[in-house]
């Protein structure tokens, strides 16, 4: 039985999210605002409001876009925009697969956050070349990162939560259990994305030839960092990798990238670290730390342990009925709620489920990790690497507004998780 606290966290909770989706105000205010009234209200201490708070979200953002806005004045991400587009003969649609197919794979090796700063630029530099919408290719990164970060124990943090909690799904587990179910609801959405904005992704055969023409070693403005920049990011990369057998937190590789970098390029020149830190994305940095607060309070409360309490019960401890409902579960619940509260409650529900008798679990960690990873598809907040990209569209000019963004994202999703139940029922149950 739920006491009063959790219902007016529920309450703060709804009313904040159907401000989100207005649009009226802007979300990053909506989510601090919802967040104070929260500690106000009693719901949940300013300790225990700090508690919730992923600093390691927080930290990974910060580092990775520390390196990324240094390495944006060596002019590289122009260079691999003209150099992508001239490799598919600056055709949109070929374009479109190419920079989701990038994106799905460094996602797979990077987390998908670091990936999607790192390819959104170029597209927006590409998009613009060509004259034709942004809109098509935003969305199809934003779902090939989530998707991408499906299918590694490194690429998302459900899945960085999972192998905590269960050694024996270490990289490799992950990679061939996941793998090819990725590629597969990979290919279905891209094509379905191409199907829907098709008639859009046309340009003119003069822009094309216009692509072309161009040099792309012309765009790469100071060699010396560039270098600097590419050894840091490659050392960053290679740690990210290892970074759990070397007991360090992501958050922590990323600093850690972004400090060295700040080191040997703008060590002493106060202007140019004061303009790098202030291009970081700070809406989306407190719209984070907003959202972690509005989710602490339902955690604090009980309302989100109640509702994983309740749908196991429903079950009756079937293996079958037990992984769909928490595929669907979590799948849903993460397109509307950040994932990593809710998973961090599920994972004690499915060892005590194992305690209760229950021999067969493997079906129900996978079900877990396809239904956190890929539900965060759904909305624009369900993953952080959606938040990301709506920050950098919005600093562009380019609104990619929480409804245009659910009219296509989430009935894909849903055909995710068809397609995954599928895939769990066969190889599984």
């Amino acid at each position: 039985m739920m006491d009063s606290s959790a219902y007016i966290a529920i309450a703060v909770f709804v009313i904040a999210y159907m401000l989100i989706i207005s649009e009226k105000i802007h979300r990053t205010i909506v989510a601090l605002t919802g967040a104070m009234v929260m500690i106000i209200m009693g719901i949940l201490s300013q300790d225990q409001a700090i508690h919730h708070i992923d600093f390691n979200t927080i930290g990974l953002l910060t580092g990775m876009m520390i390196m990324v806005n240094i390495t944006s004045e060596t002019g590289l991400f122009n260079y691999l925009a003209i150099w992508a587009a001239k490799k598919v003969k600056a055709n949109p649609v070929k374009l479109l697969v190419a920079l989701s197919a990038l994106t799905a794979v460094c996602s797979a090796f990077l987390d998908n956050v670091t990936t999607v700063l790192l390819t959104v630029p170029v597209t927006f530099s590409i998009t613009a070349q060509l004259k034709i919408p942004v809109q098509p290719f935003l969305i199809a990164q934003i779902m090939s990162s989530n998707i991408g970060g499906t299918a590694t124990l490194i690429g998302d943090p459900p899945n960085i939560m999972i192998g905590s909690a269960v050694p024996e799904m270490d990289f490799m587990a992950f990679l061939t259990n996941l793998g090819d179910i990725c590629i597969v609801i990979f290919a279905i959405t891209i094509a379905i994305i191409i199907a829907i904005y098709h008639k859009k992704l046309h340009t003119t055969t003069a822009l094309q030839e216009q692509v072309m023409g161009m040099n792309e070693k012309e765009e790469l403005k100071d060699t010396l960092l560039l270098k600097k920049c590419l050894t840091v990011l490659f050392l960053t990369i290679i740690t990210f990798m290892f970074h759990s057998q070397l007991g360090l937190e992501s958050a922590t590789v990323a600093l850690a990238g972004a400090s060295l970098l700040m080191l040997i390029t703008v060590s002493r020149r106060e202007k140019r670290i004061a303009n790098i830190l202030s291009r970081l994305e700070w809406l989306a940095i407190f719209f984070f730390v907003g959202l972690f607060i509005l989710v602490g309070g339902l955690v604090e409360t009980g309302v989100i342990k109640a509702m994983a309490a309740e749908a196991i019960k429903i079950t009756s401890g079937n293996v079958t009925a037990s992984t769909m409902l928490i595929l669907w579960l979590s799948a849903i619940a993460s397109a509307f709620i950040d994932n990593i509260p809710f998973v961090a409650t599920l994972i004690p529900m499915i060892k005590e489920m194992g305690a209760m008798g229950m021999t067969n679990l493997e079906p129900l960690w996978w079900a877990l990790s396809l239904g956190a990873c890929l539900g965060g598809n759904g909305t624009l907040i369900g993953a952080s690497a959606n938040v990301v990209v709506a920050g950098m569209a919005s600093a562009h000019g380019e609104k990619l507004s929480f409804i245009s963004y659910l009219k296509i994202a989430f009935p894909l999703m849903i055909l995710s998780i068809i397609v995954a139940s599928i895939y769990v029922y066969i190889r599984y149950l």
